[in-house]
């Protein structure tokens, strides 16, 4: 079977594709490893990474946000039970912690 330069020259190029989309992937979606090895499983994971993405460049283009998704991203992981609404958090104000008669105890809500 002869295999003409250019049907290398193109797999070759679709295969760059790929290695740029991945790593498109890692940078901007945080998707370091698979959890999981099946089609299923690895197509979930990306997709909802990719949720993600969009919701934070939501919320980065409504409030108008100064921060890198990356800073948004932190911001939002150490304050997700924080009882706190989502623009003062990237507003620069005080964040308000609830706390509670023993110090040992940690207060999720304020009921």
């Amino acid at each position: 079977m002869l295999v003409l330069p250019e049907t290398v020259a193109l797999l070759y190029k679709n295969r760059w594709h790929v290695e740029l989309f991945f790593k498109w992937i890692k940078q901007h979606l945080r998707v370091k490893r698979f959890f999981g090895y099946s089609e299923n499983a690895v197509k979930s994971q990306l997709w909802i990474a990719v949720c993600v993405y969009a919701l934070i460049a939501l919320l980065k283009a409504k409030f108008s946000l100064s921060q890198t998704y990356y800073e948004i991203l932190q911001i939002l992981s150490v304050t997700v039970f924080e009882k706190t609404p989502v623009f003062s958090m990237f507003a620069g104000e005080k964040l308000h912690f609830y706390t509670t008669e023993n110090p040992n105890q940690l207060t999720l809500f304020d009921l």
